[in-house]
């Protein structure tokens, strides 16, 4: 007897210690799943929002007007910015409704090179940005950052702005500041499925501040300081630090750190110390009243007992080490009526949920990817437009000698001075091709004549405008120019783009003004047939009809130089 008590008592002990040592096991890894998956998760998460900050920053209309509004002299820029609000506006509505309102965006930003503000959703509060720690930060690269937002926080994302040419070592143009709801990482770090009681999963910044919502304390974020052994290991040494120490709460807990140092932040999962060893205590008591009550069949029933609470443990741990090697399908599907049955269903619960969230992830990420391409909706849709093109004579040859800056600099004079122009008319600049510029005026079927002079007007003053284009040339010690000048009028085709607000157009009409184009006298006007007959009866212009070997009735076309009426006294 006692020698079957001694033998018990040793296999009692054994199978406590060996439980203890499991069990304790199991929690460390359980915590080191939960800390892994949910940081690599929130990593994720961070990436893809700066991808799609990024998107905003690369879209090339956004960058046109940030260039366009740089290059204007700075008395001029806040007239200039509210000039171009409504196309920051299309283009960052445009953003939105390309990545989702599920993101929970707020506000953008969209800040100059010289810390200028172009464009907000909800306003300025500075005039300028140039000592914003944001913005400075945001000309070295992108990266996210935290704010206090009422009773929580907010996430900003900042991107630089790059000219659409410029190479990456290039100084940016501008920077946008995103503001976004945290709802998707509040999601990821208060779910507290498998925690038990007392556990939780929260983040630190490197200002030793919390940043997300306590378990125990109420308006913890940006107010409660967390400066334990797991958030110095990380900030002091780039570590992850696994075991027990004391934590915020100055209780001892046992914890699990995800160390994120180029985020700027710890993730940190952690669970009383009291609550990890109540299963061992529980297990202790069992032991010790089954020691006392069995004696010959104890050993047996200790081994049975040792072996049926170890192969559920064992089966956690492999699932938990499964999980943290990126395998979010596993199972352990253990039905026991237990603690451990109910450890083992929260555990499958939480890997459900942390894979339904990688996958909704990764169906961001295929969206963010296809939204690079350029979508084109033709529809069945026409109008009748009168329809310009203004072209460079040899353009080739004389580039041929320049530089690629001297290059940028003589189109970009050109194209500028072309471009004012047209917009003065109040013409719709369709898009270059080539070293030409196609623009177009809508034009009222009841008011054709009207509408055709204004286009008429435009192209004759883009001729008077040579003098002055050829001076700015003069001044950059670049080589002159002549270019020539033509219109039609008739039915377009009209094609939508999902990247501008500007539609294309297309079609017969079109063709036949790039046609006519080489008829034109240079830094002289040609029209076509239609546009013609339409308005012969004007008073104000003289006509001139010409034929050649590309512009003849033979070949479909015709064409009459234009120009302006000489006035009498």
């Amino acid at each position: 007897m006692l020698v079957s008590v001694i033998a018990l008592s040793i296999i009692g002990y054994l199978s406590f210690n060996y439980a203890d040592q499991i069990l304790i096991q199991r929690a460390g890894e359980q915590l080191l799943g939960e800390s892994t998956v949910r940081g690599e998760t929130l990593r994720l998460l961070f990436e893809a929002r700066i991808e799609q900050n990024n998107i905003l920053a690369n879209d090339p209309m956004i960058q046109q007007l940030i260039l366009k509004i740089n290059e204007t002299p700075e008395e001029e820029q806040r007239e200039s910015t509210e000039v171009n609000r409504r196309d920051f506006l299309i283009q960052v509505q445009a953003f939105q409704e390309l990545i989702g309102f599920s993101i929970g965006f707020e506000d953008v930003k969209i800040i100059g090179a010289n810390g200028k503000p172009f464009f907000s959703l909800s306003g300025f509060k500075n005039e300028n940005y140039i000592n914003d720690p944001l913005f400075q930060r945001g000309l070295q690269g992108s990266f996210i950052e935290f704010e206090s937002g009422g009773s929580g926080k907010k996430m900003i994302v900042v991107s630089p702005v790059f000219a659409e040419d410029d190479k990456k070592e290039e100084e940016p143009i501008g920077v946008i500041i995103s503001r976004m709801r945290t709802a998707a990482i509040d999601n990821i770090l208060l779910n507290r499925s498998g925690l038990g009681e007392t556990g939780e999963v929260y983040i630190v910044n490197d200002k030793l501040l919390m940043l997300s919502d306590s378990r125990f304390m109420k308006d913890a974020i940006f107010q409660q300081e967390v400066d334990t052994v797991a958030v110095q290991k990380c900030f002091d040494e780039g570590k992850d630090y696994h075991g027990f120490y004391d934590g915020y709460r100055n209780s001892p807990i046992y914890g699990s750190s995800y160390c994120a140092p180029d985020l700027e932040i710890v993730l940190l999962a952690e669970i009383d110390k009291a609550e990890v060893e109540k299963p061992m205590e529980t297990l202790r008591e069992r032991i010790l009243y089954t020691g006392l009550a069995i004696t010959m069949g104890m050993g047996f029933v200790a081994f049975v007992i040792s072996k049926s609470l170890s192969r559920p443990i064992i089966k956690l741990k492999n699932a938990a080490n499964n999980i943290s090697s990126g395998n979010f399908e596993v199972r352990t599907n253990i039905n026991t009526r237990d603690e451990i049955g109910e450890l083992s269903h929260a555990f499958d619960s939480m890997a459900q949920k942390l894979q339904d969230s990688l996958i909704e992830i990764k169906e961001q990420e295929d969206v963010i990817k296809q939204q690079e391409d350029i979508l084109l909706q033709f529809s069945d849709h026409s109008e009748k437009y009168g329809v310009g093109m203004i072209d460079i004579m040899n353009s080739t040859k004389i580039c041929a000698n320049l530089t690629d800056s001297e290059t940028s600099e003589f189109y970009k004079i050109f194209l500028n001075s072309i471009g004012a122009i047209i917009k003065k008319f109040e013409g719709i600049i369709v898009k270059n091709i080539g070293d030409a510029l196609l623009f177009y005026f809508v034009v009222d079927d009841i008011k054709e004549q009207i509408g055709l002079k204004k286009c008429l007007d435009c192209c004759l003053a883009l001729g008077d405008a040579h003098e002055d284009i050829v001076k700015k040339l003069e001044e950059q010690n670049l080589p002159l120019l002549d270019y020539r000048i033509s219109a039609t009028y008739g039915i377009v085709r009209i094609a939508k783009t999902s990247t501008s607000s500007v539609n294309d157009i297309f079609g017969t009409t079109v063709n036949r003004c790039a046609k006519i184009n080489r008829g034109a006298p240079a830094n002289g006007v040609i029209i076509g047939q239609d546009f013609y007959d339409t308005i012969k009866d004007l008073d104000d212009y003289s006509f001139k009809r010409i034929e050649s070997e590309m512009i003849s009735p033979e070949h479909g076309y015709a064409g009459y130089v234009v120009s302006r009426n000489i006035q009498k006294d």
